[in-house]
Protein backbone atom coordinates (compact mmCIF):
# COMPACT_ATOMS: atom_id res chain seq x y z
CA UNK A 1 0.00 0.00 0.00
CA UNK A 2 1.13 3.47 -0.85
CA UNK A 3 1.66 6.38 1.51
CA UNK A 4 -0.89 8.29 -0.53
CA UNK A 5 -0.45 11.20 1.84
CA UNK A 6 3.24 12.01 1.30
CA UNK A 7 3.17 11.09 -2.22
CA UNK A 8 0.30 13.95 -2.61
CA UNK A 9 2.41 16.34 -0.38
CA UNK A 10 5.50 15.73 -2.06
CA UNK A 11 3.84 16.60 -5.76
CA UNK A 12 2.51 19.97 -4.48
CA UNK A 13 5.40 21.23 -2.56
CA UNK A 14 7.32 21.83 -5.92
CA UNK A 15 4.57 24.31 -6.47
CA UNK A 16 4.54 28.60 -5.81
CA UNK A 17 2.53 29.36 -2.13
CA UNK A 18 -0.31 30.43 -3.24
CA UNK A 19 -0.92 27.73 -6.32
CA UNK A 20 -0.13 25.23 -3.38
CA UNK A 21 -2.60 26.75 -0.98
CA UNK A 22 -5.56 26.59 -3.80
CA UNK A 23 -4.99 23.01 -4.51
CA UNK A 24 -4.62 22.23 -1.61
CA UNK A 25 -8.23 23.58 -0.95
CA UNK A 26 -9.68 22.63 -3.98
CA UNK A 27 -9.04 18.42 -3.29
CA UNK A 28 -9.32 18.93 0.64
CA UNK A 29 -5.43 18.00 1.23
CA UNK A 30 -4.81 20.31 4.51
CA UNK A 31 -5.73 19.02 7.79
CA UNK A 32 -9.46 19.73 7.66
CA UNK A 33 -9.44 17.59 5.14
CA UNK A 34 -12.41 19.95 3.40
CA UNK A 35 -12.95 20.24 -0.08
CA UNK A 36 -13.48 24.14 -0.78
CA UNK A 37 -15.43 25.91 -3.25
CA UNK A 38 -13.96 28.48 -6.15
CA UNK A 39 -16.13 30.60 -4.67
CA UNK A 40 -14.83 30.32 -1.49
CA UNK A 41 -10.91 30.10 -2.57
CA UNK A 42 -11.50 33.57 -4.66
CA UNK A 43 -12.99 35.74 -1.72
CA UNK A 44 -10.00 35.02 0.80
CA UNK A 45 -7.47 36.30 -2.46
CA UNK A 46 -9.50 38.73 -3.58
CA UNK A 47 -10.07 37.01 -7.03
CA UNK A 48 -12.81 35.38 -9.60
CA UNK A 49 -13.91 32.22 -9.19
CA UNK A 50 -12.86 31.78 -12.76
CA UNK A 51 -9.51 32.77 -11.74
CA UNK A 52 -9.33 30.39 -9.44
CA UNK A 53 -10.70 27.95 -11.88
CA UNK A 54 -7.69 28.83 -14.35
CA UNK A 55 -4.83 28.45 -11.43
CA UNK A 56 -6.14 25.06 -10.54
CA UNK A 57 -6.28 24.02 -14.38
CA UNK A 58 -2.49 25.10 -14.96
CA UNK A 59 -1.40 23.91 -11.77
CA UNK A 60 -2.62 20.15 -12.58
CA UNK A 61 -1.09 20.20 -16.04
CA UNK A 62 2.27 21.32 -14.72
CA UNK A 63 1.80 18.95 -12.19
CA UNK A 64 1.09 15.99 -14.26
CA UNK A 65 4.01 16.04 -16.47
CA UNK A 66 6.25 14.87 -13.36
CA UNK A 67 3.62 12.63 -11.51
CA UNK A 68 2.67 10.10 -14.10
CA UNK A 69 6.95 9.52 -14.53
CA UNK A 70 7.85 9.68 -11.18
CA UNK A 71 4.91 7.99 -9.34
CA UNK A 72 4.66 5.25 -12.35
CA UNK A 73 3.73 2.64 -9.89
CA UNK A 74 1.03 3.91 -8.52
CA UNK A 75 -0.56 4.55 -11.22
CA UNK A 76 -0.30 1.04 -12.18
CA UNK A 77 -2.12 -0.19 -9.48
CA UNK A 78 -4.99 2.35 -10.36
CA UNK A 79 -5.56 1.11 -14.11
CA UNK A 80 -4.89 -2.81 -12.66
CA UNK A 81 -8.03 -1.89 -10.02
CA UNK A 82 -9.96 -0.20 -13.00
CA UNK A 83 -9.76 -3.05 -15.13
CA UNK A 84 -10.71 -5.59 -12.24
CA UNK A 85 -13.98 -3.37 -12.61
CA UNK A 86 -14.24 -3.80 -16.24
CA UNK A 87 -12.69 -0.16 -17.11
CA UNK A 88 -15.53 1.90 -15.26
CA UNK A 89 -16.66 2.66 -11.76
CA UNK A 90 -18.53 4.96 -9.52
CA UNK A 91 -16.42 6.99 -7.94
CA UNK A 92 -16.82 6.87 -4.52
CA UNK A 93 -16.55 2.87 -4.58
CA UNK A 94 -12.93 2.79 -6.77
CA UNK A 95 -11.23 5.43 -4.64
CA UNK A 96 -12.41 3.84 -1.26
CA UNK A 97 -11.11 0.53 -3.01
CA UNK A 98 -7.78 1.73 -3.56
CA UNK A 99 -7.04 2.98 0.01
CA UNK A 100 -7.90 3.59 3.68
CA UNK A 101 -10.90 5.84 4.12
CA UNK A 102 -8.46 8.77 5.67
CA UNK A 103 -6.71 8.48 1.71
CA UNK A 104 -9.60 9.40 0.34
CA UNK A 105 -9.25 13.20 -0.44
CA UNK A 106 -5.46 12.26 -1.52
CA UNK A 107 -6.39 9.24 -3.88
CA UNK A 108 -9.12 11.61 -5.48
CA UNK A 109 -6.01 14.60 -6.11
CA UNK A 110 -3.74 11.68 -7.68
CA UNK A 111 -6.23 10.22 -9.76
CA UNK A 112 -6.96 14.11 -11.51
CA UNK A 113 -3.10 13.72 -12.00
CA UNK A 114 -3.95 10.48 -14.36
CA UNK A 115 -4.26 11.67 -18.28
CA UNK A 116 -5.34 8.52 -19.39
CA UNK A 117 -8.11 8.32 -16.87
CA UNK A 118 -11.84 10.01 -17.51
CA UNK A 119 -13.66 11.54 -14.88
CA UNK A 120 -17.84 12.17 -15.32
CA UNK A 121 -19.29 14.56 -12.85
CA UNK A 122 -22.66 13.57 -11.36
CA UNK A 123 -25.51 14.55 -12.79
CA UNK A 124 -29.24 14.18 -12.13
CA UNK A 125 -29.18 10.96 -13.46
CA UNK A 126 -25.93 9.53 -13.03
CA UNK A 127 -23.25 9.33 -10.09
CA UNK A 128 -19.47 10.86 -10.63
CA UNK A 129 -17.68 8.02 -12.12
CA UNK A 130 -14.08 7.40 -13.55
CA UNK A 131 -13.21 5.01 -17.02
CA UNK A 132 -9.99 3.91 -17.90
CA UNK A 133 -10.48 4.88 -21.39
CA UNK A 134 -12.21 7.24 -23.56
CA UNK A 135 -14.45 4.38 -25.25
CA UNK A 136 -15.34 2.65 -21.56
CA UNK A 137 -16.62 6.37 -21.17
CA UNK A 138 -18.95 6.28 -24.03
CA UNK A 139 -19.54 2.38 -23.50
CA UNK A 140 -21.47 3.17 -20.02
CA UNK A 141 -23.56 6.29 -21.06
CA UNK A 142 -24.98 4.16 -23.92
CA UNK A 143 -25.79 1.58 -22.40
CA UNK A 144 -27.45 2.95 -19.00
CA UNK A 145 -29.40 4.96 -21.50
CA UNK A 146 -30.31 1.74 -23.37
CA UNK A 147 -31.21 -0.25 -20.44
CA UNK A 148 -33.60 2.72 -19.49
CA UNK A 149 -35.20 2.64 -22.54
CA UNK A 150 -35.94 -1.52 -22.38
CA UNK A 151 -37.61 -1.01 -18.58
CA UNK A 152 -39.31 1.87 -19.91
CA UNK A 153 -40.72 -0.51 -22.66
CA UNK A 154 -41.66 -3.11 -21.05
CA UNK A 155 -42.55 -1.98 -17.57
CA UNK A 156 -41.34 -4.36 -15.83
CA UNK A 157 -37.94 -5.57 -14.11
CA UNK A 158 -35.65 -7.74 -16.59
CA UNK A 159 -33.37 -10.37 -15.94
CA UNK A 160 -29.36 -9.26 -15.91
CA UNK A 161 -28.45 -11.76 -18.72
CA UNK A 162 -30.89 -9.76 -20.81
CA UNK A 163 -28.81 -6.98 -20.50
CA UNK A 164 -25.29 -8.33 -20.98
CA UNK A 165 -26.34 -9.07 -24.65
CA UNK A 166 -26.88 -5.56 -25.38
CA UNK A 167 -24.16 -3.95 -27.25
CA UNK A 168 -21.34 -2.57 -26.35
CA UNK A 169 -21.69 -4.81 -23.17
CA UNK A 170 -20.02 -8.01 -23.90
CA UNK A 171 -19.69 -9.10 -19.90
CA UNK A 172 -21.48 -9.25 -16.55
CA UNK A 173 -18.91 -7.66 -14.54
CA UNK A 174 -19.27 -4.35 -16.82
CA UNK A 175 -22.64 -4.67 -16.44
CA UNK A 176 -22.85 -4.16 -12.95
CA UNK A 177 -20.06 -1.46 -12.84
CA UNK A 178 -22.52 0.58 -15.05
CA UNK A 179 -25.60 -0.19 -13.32
CA UNK A 180 -23.68 1.28 -9.94
CA UNK A 181 -23.36 4.59 -11.75
CA UNK A 182 -27.28 4.67 -12.39
CA UNK A 183 -29.16 6.79 -9.73
CA UNK A 184 -32.59 5.37 -11.23
CA UNK A 185 -31.65 1.74 -11.90
CA UNK A 186 -30.95 -0.67 -9.64
CA UNK A 187 -29.67 -4.52 -9.66
CA UNK A 188 -30.91 -7.21 -7.26
CA UNK A 189 -29.29 -9.70 -5.61
CA UNK A 190 -31.34 -11.96 -7.45
CA UNK A 191 -29.66 -10.57 -10.68
CA UNK A 192 -33.03 -8.91 -11.47
CA UNK A 193 -32.83 -5.49 -13.07
CA UNK A 194 -35.38 -2.61 -12.65
CA UNK A 195 -36.17 1.52 -11.78
CA UNK A 196 -35.73 1.72 -7.95
CA UNK A 197 -38.92 3.13 -7.70
CA UNK A 198 -40.67 0.13 -8.80
CA UNK A 199 -41.48 -2.37 -5.42
CA UNK A 200 -40.77 -4.87 -7.20
CA UNK A 201 -37.11 -3.85 -6.69
CA UNK A 202 -37.35 -1.48 -4.05
CA UNK A 203 -40.31 -3.16 -1.75
CA UNK A 204 -42.07 -0.91 0.91
CA UNK A 205 -43.59 -1.88 3.31
CA UNK A 206 -45.87 -4.84 4.27
CA UNK A 207 -47.76 -5.54 0.93
CA UNK A 208 -44.92 -4.36 -1.39
CA UNK A 209 -43.06 -7.77 0.37
CA UNK A 210 -45.76 -9.73 -0.01
CA UNK A 211 -46.31 -9.08 -3.68
CA UNK A 212 -42.66 -9.59 -4.38
CA UNK A 213 -43.31 -12.99 -1.72
CA UNK A 214 -46.73 -14.34 -4.03
CA UNK A 215 -44.62 -13.75 -7.37
CA UNK A 216 -41.64 -15.71 -6.23
CA UNK A 217 -43.42 -18.69 -4.82
CA UNK A 218 -45.82 -18.58 -7.95
CA UNK A 219 -48.86 -19.82 -6.21
CA UNK A 220 -51.81 -18.65 -4.30
CA UNK A 221 -50.87 -18.46 0.26
CA UNK A 222 -52.46 -18.13 3.11
CA UNK A 223 -52.30 -15.01 4.73
CA UNK A 224 -51.12 -16.77 7.76
CA UNK A 225 -48.31 -18.83 5.77
CA UNK A 226 -47.45 -15.03 4.17
CA UNK A 227 -47.15 -13.61 7.69
CA UNK A 228 -44.70 -16.34 8.39
CA UNK A 229 -42.34 -16.40 5.65
CA UNK A 230 -42.05 -12.70 5.61
CA UNK A 231 -41.13 -12.61 9.51
CA UNK A 232 -41.95 -9.69 11.81
CA UNK A 233 -45.41 -8.56 10.23
CA UNK A 234 -48.49 -9.63 12.37
CA UNK A 235 -50.83 -12.21 10.73
CA UNK A 236 -53.65 -9.60 10.95
CA UNK A 237 -51.46 -6.44 9.55
CA UNK A 238 -50.79 -9.00 6.50
CA UNK A 239 -54.51 -9.38 6.03
CA UNK A 240 -55.46 -5.93 6.21
CA UNK A 241 -53.12 -4.93 3.46
CA UNK A 242 -53.53 -7.60 1.61
CA UNK A 243 -57.38 -6.70 1.28
CA UNK A 244 -57.00 -3.20 0.41
CA UNK A 245 -54.37 -3.55 -2.39
CA UNK A 246 -55.89 -4.36 -5.52
CA UNK A 247 -52.72 -6.55 -6.51
CA UNK A 248 -54.14 -9.16 -4.52
CA UNK A 249 -57.34 -10.96 -4.59
CA UNK A 250 -59.05 -13.11 -1.98
CA UNK A 251 -59.24 -16.53 -3.58
CA UNK A 252 -60.27 -18.51 -0.79
CA UNK A 253 -60.84 -18.46 3.08
CA UNK A 254 -57.90 -16.42 3.87
CA UNK A 255 -55.86 -17.67 0.71
CA UNK A 256 -54.60 -14.51 -1.41
CA UNK A 257 -53.49 -14.46 -4.98
CA UNK A 258 -52.44 -11.96 -7.37
CA UNK A 259 -54.39 -10.65 -10.13
CA UNK A 260 -52.11 -10.59 -12.50
CA UNK A 261 -52.43 -14.64 -12.78
CA UNK A 262 -55.62 -14.30 -13.93
CA UNK A 263 -57.96 -14.62 -10.64
CA UNK A 264 -61.12 -12.65 -10.09
CA UNK A 265 -62.37 -10.73 -7.45
CA UNK A 266 -65.51 -10.92 -5.93
CA UNK A 267 -68.04 -13.64 -4.51
CA UNK A 268 -67.92 -16.96 -6.64
CA UNK A 269 -71.36 -15.83 -7.97
CA UNK A 270 -69.88 -12.40 -9.72
CA UNK A 271 -66.71 -14.64 -11.18
CA UNK A 272 -69.55 -17.12 -12.68
CA UNK A 273 -71.69 -14.53 -14.26
CA UNK A 274 -68.97 -12.88 -15.80
CA UNK A 275 -67.88 -15.67 -17.06
CA UNK A 276 -71.04 -16.46 -18.79
CA UNK A 277 -71.37 -12.45 -20.19
CA UNK A 278 -67.65 -13.00 -21.58
CA UNK A 279 -68.53 -16.62 -23.21
CA UNK A 280 -71.74 -15.06 -24.36
CA UNK A 281 -73.44 -18.28 -24.96
CA UNK A 282 -74.69 -21.42 -22.60
CA UNK A 283 -72.29 -23.34 -21.00
CA UNK A 284 -72.17 -26.94 -19.05
CA UNK A 285 -71.56 -27.21 -15.77
CA UNK A 286 -68.69 -29.20 -16.00
CA UNK A 287 -67.08 -26.06 -18.14
CA UNK A 288 -68.06 -23.70 -15.64
CA UNK A 289 -66.47 -25.62 -12.57
CA UNK A 290 -62.98 -25.62 -15.05
CA UNK A 291 -63.02 -21.94 -15.55
CA UNK A 292 -63.81 -21.16 -11.89
CA UNK A 293 -61.14 -23.16 -10.60
CA UNK A 294 -58.98 -20.88 -12.64
CA UNK A 295 -59.43 -17.87 -11.49
CA UNK A 296 -60.69 -19.22 -7.79
CA UNK A 297 -59.85 -21.53 -4.99
CA UNK A 298 -62.90 -23.13 -4.27
CA UNK A 299 -64.84 -26.75 -3.87
CA UNK A 300 -66.41 -28.00 -6.32
CA UNK A 301 -69.81 -27.91 -4.30
CA UNK A 302 -69.33 -24.17 -3.62
CA UNK A 303 -69.84 -23.74 -7.76
CA UNK A 304 -72.36 -25.60 -8.26
CA UNK A 305 -74.38 -24.33 -4.83
CA UNK A 306 -74.14 -20.50 -6.39
CA UNK A 307 -74.97 -22.08 -9.83
CA UNK A 308 -78.29 -23.04 -8.41
CA UNK A 309 -79.11 -19.09 -7.59
CA UNK A 310 -81.94 -18.43 -9.74
CA UNK A 311 -81.76 -14.76 -9.29
CA UNK A 312 -78.75 -14.61 -11.35
CA UNK A 313 -78.84 -18.07 -13.55
CA UNK A 314 -81.01 -20.04 -15.40
CA UNK A 315 -80.72 -23.11 -16.58
CA UNK A 316 -81.89 -24.41 -20.70
CA UNK A 317 -83.65 -27.23 -21.35
CA UNK A 318 -80.53 -29.15 -22.40
CA UNK A 319 -79.15 -28.72 -18.97
CA UNK A 320 -76.51 -25.22 -19.87
CA UNK A 321 -76.37 -22.42 -17.96
CA UNK A 322 -77.21 -18.17 -19.15
CA UNK A 323 -76.63 -15.74 -17.12
CA UNK A 324 -79.77 -13.21 -16.34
Amino acid sequence: MFDYRQISTNIVSKLPDRTRDIISRRFGLNQESKKESLEAIGVDYGITRERVRQIEQDAIKKMQRGAEEEYQPVFDVFREQMISFGGIKKEDEYIKSLGKLEDYNYISFLLSLNNSFYRSSESKDIYSFWAIDQNSFNNAQETIKRIHQILSESRKPIKIEHCINIAPVKASKKVNSYLDLSKKIHLTPDGVIGFKNWPEINPRGTKDKAYLLLRKKGKALHFREIAKLLGNHSEQTVHNELIKDERFVLVGRGIYALKEWGYEPGDVKDVIKKILLIEGKPMTKEEIITRVLEKRIVKKNTIIQNLCNKDYFERTSDGKYLAK
